[in-house]
């Protein structure tokens, strides 16, 4: 019987799995790289969550590994090309919670310009008043950019159509007609940077997003702009956002995403009543659990059964 190791993570149902596939499952800890190549010694499968590092040097010990299906839609954390190098099969779930994640960016998007959570904290140490929190500024006519414009930037931009925003994206891999039929202006990043009120970020992390938003990049933005973070924590340089937040040179950070989870008690993003954070949760619901977990049985047994997955990652992809 295949033996199958999945990280010990709630969102990764084993029983599910178990159920689902003929295999032996069993949850490990898999959050370093010697527990993973001692939990998965002699495993056909792995299903990992997005703190795994499924590095070369891990793929090139398991021998007798077949597919890493990672529980989720980014591959940041496994090493795609080694993989391949390796005959060893990557997959993703690109699309379990597309409109979870979108929600989550409009509401840390509303959050973020309405005060809320500020609100909220002053209310309960004993405050009342509307001025008592940064300035709120009205949500029509603002100028909205994403960064990157695939599936959780589009269904993104279908639920703020009722705010009467102007829509900016900058894709290099989508092509101006594509967004214009969206209505959306695809613009470059310099300028989204300088024209959005609402800088939303949507991109994957590789090596030429990590680390985009810099101190540059947000000296770049305006004084009353709002960043939110629902694709990757690495994807912003923290120390810079914390300062930049600081002296006003934006107004308010929504953030899902940090560079290490769970953060460390004296983060440098915790405590600013204009940064709101979730603990990578905009995935969530009970729906998109059971669809997760049921696509990445279907992916492992296809694999197992010597077929192609239904959501094969392939290794030339331009934007690994």
């Amino acid at each position: 019987m295949p033996r199958v190791v999945a990280s010990d993570d709630p969102m990764i149902d084993t029983e599910r799995l178990r159920a689902a596939l003929d295999a032996e499952v069993v949850a490990a800890e898999t959050d370093s790289e010697d527990d993973l190549r001692a939990a998965a010694a002699g495993a056909q499968g792995l299903v990992v969550d997005v703190n795994t590092p499924v590095t070369a040097a891990v793929i090139d010990a398991l021998d007798d590994l077949e597919i890493v299906a990672r529980a989720g839609v980014g591959v940041d954390n496994v090493d795609v090309r080694a993989a391949a190098d390796n005959g060893v099969t990557v997959t993703n779930v690109p699309d379990y919670c597309t409109d979870e994640v979108a929600t989550h960016t409009v509401t840390l998007l509303l959050d973020c310009v309405r005060a809320v959570a500020a609100y909220d904290r002053d209310v309960r140490d004993g405050g009342w008043g509307w001025e008592r929190t940064r300035a709120v500024r009205r949500v029509r006519g603002r100028t909205l950019g994403l960064v990157s414009f695939g599936p959780l930037a589009r269904r993104t931009r279908e639920l703020v159509r009722g705010f009467d925003l102007d829509v900016i994206a900058y894709d290099p891999y989508v092509d101006a007609d594509e967004m214009a039929a969206a209505d959306v202006e695809k613009v470059t990043l310099d300028a989204l940077y300088e024209r959005a009120d609402y800088v939303s970020l949507h991109a994957p992390l590789t090596d030429d997003t990590r680390g985009m938003v810099d101190a540059d990049a947000l000296a770049a933005m305006r004084d009353h702009a709002i960043l939110v973070n629902t694709g990757r924590g690495g994807l912003v340089d923290e120390t810079a956002l914390r300062a930049a937040l600081e002296d006003g040179t934006i107004a308010a950070a929504g953030l899902d995403v940090l560079t290490e989870e769970p953060p460390a008690a004296d983060h440098p993003l915790l405590g600013l009543d204009n940064c709101v954070v979730t603990p990578h949760a905009a995935w969530y619901s009970e729906e998109a659990r059971d669809d997760l977990n049921d696509a990445v049985a279907a992916n492992v047994r296809a694999v197992l059964a010597g077929e192609t997955p239904p959501d094969r990652i392939d290794p030339d992809t331009d934007w690994l």
